[in-house]
């Protein structure tokens, strides 16, 4: 039972984490407070773009605001799209070799958000 209970906690933690964090950062897109957002977008992706790396990162801010969202109603789906964000993002960073320590750092959020899905999926029944 104290097994349960802890995992119930660890659970909870990694839902506030993984739902607060992309909204907070989601909505830090529209105001840049934090940090000037753009910096860290890829320069090729960039100069496809048919608008600019501010209008750019503001759609990147709703998808991260509702990605957050998710893992609160829905932890399992929710945290499985955190996770392929981050990877994406850490991605994008190590193929433009610069910020190789936020990619870094966005992998290892990545596992903690599998992590967060893993703990928040179907449960088996034992016999």
């Amino acid at each position: 039972m104290e097994d349960l209970k802890n995992i119930k906690s660890v659970q909870s933690l990694l839902m506030l984490t993984y739902g607060l964090i992309p909204i907070v950062a989601g909505a830090d897109k529209f105001c840049n407070l934090l940090t000037d957002w753009s910096q860290y977008l890829n320069p090729t992706l960039a100069s496809m773009l048919p608008f600019s790396a501010a209008t750019f990162m503001m759609i990147v801010g709703v998808i991260e605001i509702i990605a957050g969202l998710l893992v609160f109603f829905n932890p399992e789906k929710g945290a499985y799209l955190v996770c392929t964000w981050l990877v994406l993002i850490a991605l994008s960073l190590i193929a433009s070799g610069k910020y190789l320590d936020v990619a870094v750092r966005d992998l290892a959020m990545a596992i903690g958000a599998y992590s967060l899905a893993k703990l928040s999926g179907p449960k088996i029944a034992k016999d």
